[in-house]
């Protein structure tokens, strides 16, 4: 994993790539790995949360109080309770979402997986995630990690991104490009 650049993408990589290699070592990459989709899943749910992972008016002090009650609540590894206590104590949650992303995407591509994101509209039942994660396969040729989203802005159709590649069938950007190319026959 890289571990240089600049600004939150480094500093994310840089934690993400510690977190993975402790992770390893202890041979929890698997747990460490759900627990982190279980944040990942509370901050975008919670608005809160993720107000509380951004202002920098509340302490350190409380911001992890704050996180390792969220973690209880959720049964979290102590690995995790260890790991979020000092991105708190050092004044970083603010990276914590880059922090996830880049050690699933490291998990990922170690394991010889591809990662994709999609965002629908709705949520997918288990018939339509089958649907795409094995349309996925076909596309990337192998295992992919699939990483659902739900943005109800979209109004329909889904936002697929794999690696570099974005393929974007939502209602909401078809419309938009009427909208534009209503405006050039005006």
């Amino acid at each position: 994993m890289a571990a240089g650049g600049t600004g939150s993408g480094g500093l994310a990589a840089r934690y993400a790539a510690a977190l993975f290699e402790l992770a390893d070592e202890k041979k929890q990459l698997d747990e460490v790995a759900k627990d982190l989709r279980e944040l990942k899943a509370m901050l975008a749910e919670s608005a809160d949360l993720r107000q509380l992972i951004r202002n920098p008016m509340i302490s350190r002090i409380d911001q992890g109080r704050a996180m390792q009650a969220l973690l209880d609540k959720a049964g979290a590894s102590a690995l995790m309770h260890r790991f979020v206590g000092l991105v708190a104590q050092n004044r970083r949650l603010f990276v914590l979402p880059e922090i996830i992303d880049a050690y699933l995407a490291e998990l990922a591509r170690r394991r010889g997986e591809a990662s994709a994101q999609v965002v629908s509209a709705q949520p997918l039942d288990e018939r339509q995630r089958q649907a795409v994660t094995e349309a996925l396969k076909r596309v990337t040729g192998g295992k992919v990690a699939v990483d659902l989203k739900v943005d109800p802005s979209l109004l329909g159709g889904l936002v697929v991104k794999v690696g570099s590649r974005l393929v974007d069938s939502s209602l909401k950007t078809k419309l938009q490009r009427l909208q534009l190319a209503m405006k050039g026959v005006e």
